[in-house]
Order: structure tokens, then sequence, then C-alpha cells
């Protein structure tokens, strides 16, 4: 076997393992001793359709044979205008009907930022506590789930202003309390920091993601599409980890019947090829400046058409379905633990996009306690990410290819670890 030098690869990319993965099928990854893992990570949310589906695969080689780069600015090219079409059959409301590409997700959020700010006239954002949106220049600002993703980087841009997320079980409260109070800090901030005439845009994700698997409540974002209704202030969804089938349905949204303004994707859109994409009403992308924006790479074509194939996959297989059932069966088989494992403090999640949040007898954030399982349970073989301001929070995202059998299998060894 080759050897390599690993102190190659520059270290700012934190590491949750040293695995030099050679290939992987389905919900598994092989490294180059032939090991196998059950990869309960999806590289972050992304590999929703498994690794190297064979549709997906058998997309993404027959575009290369045609055309690698066909630059948007110059061309239009057949991938990019039936992922328009696909993506428009998904959308959470017909409304969503125009779409611009990125590669990352940041460079989305910076996009639909930057749409905002054009269609309104106005300059400033408002995000949520421990929120995760990139860490790009701008995005930083708009990050709070960890201190280390803006460390050291300030002054960061201003116009940002962040608000509580009713995270009930990190403030000890029942649910409508933690509504409440964050409703009410939010009006504040409206009167107190930045007014409706000046706020461009309200920017959420519908689960929380580095910020510890929160879903916000149905009745939370009902509600802040009325304050954003009455203040003529957009409402964008960063759906780029709990978009596509992740949550048990196309987008987390809907599991509010909310109709977001802007849309923000990427991740699950592409099943790994490096895509991302803003969704918003054609009437308000028509306000964006011509050349304003843009990007060498966005809508590449290979890209779109494993995109096209995604969404092909999610649908024709019943995945979106799958992820909803087996959500249901994670959560009540973790739940089934922590009744005879207390320092589970909380079971939460929306389709396969669950978390457990460890906590000490003296109810604190207990990371060593998360950090140990997820060691423990990657030596058996399955991989495990943590996540929350403290690394409390062991997140559940397995591919939504997932089957009963191979999620039990998990949840085994997660209690075997436990032990």
């Amino acid at each position: 076997m080759t050897t390599h030098r690993l102190d190659r690869v520059s270290p700012v990319w934190r590491r949750s393992a040293t695995i030099i993965a050679d290939h992987g099928e389905g919900v598994y990854l092989y490294d180059t001793d032939g090991r196998r893992y059950m990869d309960f990570t999806s590289g972050i949310g992304v590999t929703n359709t498994g690794h190297a589906h064979p549709r997906v695969v058998q997309a993404i080689q027959d575009q290369a044979a045609k055309i690698l780069h066909a630059q948007v600015n110059i061309v239009y090219h057949e991938p990019l205008l039936q992922l328009t079409e696909e993506l428009s059959r998904i959308m959470p409301a017909e409304s969503l009907d125009t779409f611009f590409f990125s590669n990352s997700g940041a460079e989305a959020v910076e996009g639909a930022v930057k749409l905002a700010k054009a269609a309104t006239g106005k300059t400033n954002i408002i995000v949520f506590q421990g929120s995760f949106h990139g860490r790009t220049h701008a995005t930083m600002a708009m990050t709070t789930s960890k201190t280390i993703y803006r460390g050291g980087y300030q002054p960061l841009i201003p116009g940002i202003f962040v608000a509580p997320f009713p995270n009930a079980y990190a403030y000890g409260w029942d649910e409508d309390q933690a509504i409440d109070f964050a409703i009410r800090e939010l009006k504040r901030l409206l009167v107190m920091q930045t007014a409706p005439h000046e706020t461009a845009a309200m920017v959420i994700e519908p689960v929380l993601g580095e910020g510890g698997y929160v879903p916000a409540p149905d009745r939370f974002l009902r509600e802040l599409r009325q304050i954003c209704d009455e203040n003529d202030i957009l409402l964008i969804a960063d759906e780029v980890q709990s978009g596509f089938g992740r949550a048990g349905k196309w987008f987390a949204i809907e599991h509010s019947g909310v109709t977001p303004d802007i849309v923000i994707m990427a991740k699950g859109l592409a099943s790994g090829m490096p895509l991302s994409g803003i969704a918003a009403n054609h009437a308000l992308m028509e306000k964006w400046t011509p050349g304003s924006h843009g990007g060498t790479y966005g809508g590449n074509a290979v890209a779109c058409a494993a995109s096209v194939a995604t969404i092909q996959v999610l649908r024709d297989e019943g995945l979106i379905e799958n992820s909803a059932r087996l959500g249901e069966l994670l959560m009540d088989e973790l739940r089934r633990i922590q009744a005879d494992h207390p320092e589970i403090g909380d079971v939460r999640g929306r389709g396969l996009m669950v978390a457990t949040e460890f906590t000490t007898p003296d109810s604190q954030p207990w990371s060593e306690r998360a950090k140990a399982v997820a060691g423990a349970c990657l030596d058996q073989g399955l991989m495990l990410l943590t996540c929350g301001p403290y690394g409390q929070v062991i997140r559940w995202i397995p591919p939504l290819v997932v089957t009963e059998e191979q999620l039990r299998e998990a949840i085994g060894i997660f209690e075997k670890a436990l032990a």
C-alpha cells in the first residue's frame, strides 16, 4: 500500500477521523485497507442518495463525455435547464420558480443576502442564535454556532443582528415558552437595533445544523412569516443541510406550511458534486442587477447532470418517504435507549436529521461523553459526527437509502458504545 504524507494536507480542516477512503457504496465506506464503515455522516449531509448511486454515477459519466464546462454567462446547457425544471417541481411553493447556482453553501448564502439587499434596497440582516451559514468573510458574521468559526477574524461585516432561536431544551423551558420568548425578543430587536425600514431579510435554518440539530417549531416559523409580511422583510430559509429529503420532506420548512421568499440549497443537491443554489420568485430575481453577482463554475454541466439524477432518484426510489419513516423509528429507538442512559438528555429531529444531546447529572453540556461515544462507535465501524456549541450532540445523518436492517445495526452499535 502506498504511504501518503498526511501532513501535506492543511490542518485547518479539523478532522473527526483519519480514515483514507478508497470507495463507497450505499451507506458504506471502505478504506484503503479494505475495512468497511457504516457512514452515518453522509459527508455532513451530502450523500443523501448514498455513495456512488449507479444512476448518479452514470449521469456524471455521460455528461463528462459531452462537455465539462459550459460557462453560464456565455452559453446555456441542457443539464442546467433540466435542473431548473426538476427543481421547480419540488419547491415548497410554485412561486419559487427562478434559480441561481453556485458551488458551495456559503456562496449560496452570500448570493441570497445580496439578492435580498438588491431587491429591497435595505442593508441589514437578522439571523438566529446557533446558526451556521458559512465561513466566508460575510457568512462568518452570520454564523453563531461556535466562536471558532469567527474568532480572530474581526472586525466582521456590519449590519448583521442576532435574535434568539427557540431552543426549548437549552433554555429548560417548554416549547411554547421558548417560542414566546424568541418572538418577543425578535420584536424588541426590530425596535431597538435594526428597524424594519433598514432590515432586508431574516435568514433561518428550519433545523439548526452545526448549532445542534434543533428543529424550529412550526408556530415559530409561522409567526416569523407574519412578522416579515407586516414589516416588508424577506424570509430566507437556509436549507443547505436540511434540504433534499433529509428532514422527511423535500425541504424542512414544508413541515410548517410556511413559504419563504428565498430558499438556499447545497449539500444533498448533487450527491457530492460541488453545486449550490438559491430559489426565488422571478419578479424578485429581476430586481438583481445583471452582472452584479456571478461565478465561473456556478451551474457546472457535470454537477447539474448529477443534480438532475439526484432529484430523480430521491423521487423514484421513495427516499423522502424512507427518511420520514425511518426517522421516526430512529427517534423511537433512541428514546428507548435514553430510558436506560439518562446522560442522553434529549432526542429530537426531523426525518433522518436526528440529534442525541448529552447532558451531565447537573444539567450541563457533556461534550466529553458525546465525543467518547462517537469514538467508540467509530472503533466498531460506525461513523457519527458531533455538533452543538460544546460538541455535546451526536448527530445522525445516514444516507436516505439506508434500510431498516442497517439502521437497527447502527443503533445496536451505538447502544454498545454507550455501555
